[in-house]
């Protein structure tokens, strides 16, 4: 009996697949190869009785650098003049790491600083509650 099971893979819309295989089937997807974007991978397969299934799987390709914005958000309703900070993360050179405009500089958040106030507060407290010079001992 012959086995005519077969897999084709097709890309977005493309109406000629890129692979066909007979199934099981491992492969490797090169990304470099399709532009930045969302795509549609489609998966068909022919089982030896002749029915069809068809699996689609949406997914993102980013191949160039992520661009990180802060300022602005998407869908926000802004007005008169407002400062935007942009900047990008590649991965091209995988021999140093440049730690200047590495990271995006993010303003400190709310419950830190609380956490800050609270301890210096309690220090303070504490050192005027029960500090006394008779406590202190000098090593020398």
């Amino acid at each position: 009996m012959e086995d005519n099971r077969t897999v084709k893979i097709f890309l977005d819309s493309d109406p000629k697949p890129f692979a066909e295989f007979a199934p099981p089937v491992k492969f490797v997807l090169d990304t470099t190869k399709i532009p930045d974007g969302k795509h549609t991978l489609t998966i068909l397969a022919k089982s030896t009785s002749g029915k069809e299934g068809i699996k689609t799987i949406p997914f993102e390709v980013r191949n160039g650098p992520d661009i990180s914005v802060l300022g602005i958000k998407e869908g926000e309703v802004v007005n008169q003049q407002i400062p935007i900070t942009v900047n990008s993360y590649g991965s091209e050179r995988n021999d140093f790491f440049m730690i200047r405009g590495s990271e995006t500089p993010n303003a400190i958040p709310a419950w830190v600083w609380a956490l800050i106030i609270s301890f210096v507060g309690f220090a303070a407290f504490y050192f005027t509650m029960f500090w006394n010079p008779e406590l202190y001992k000098s090593f020398f």
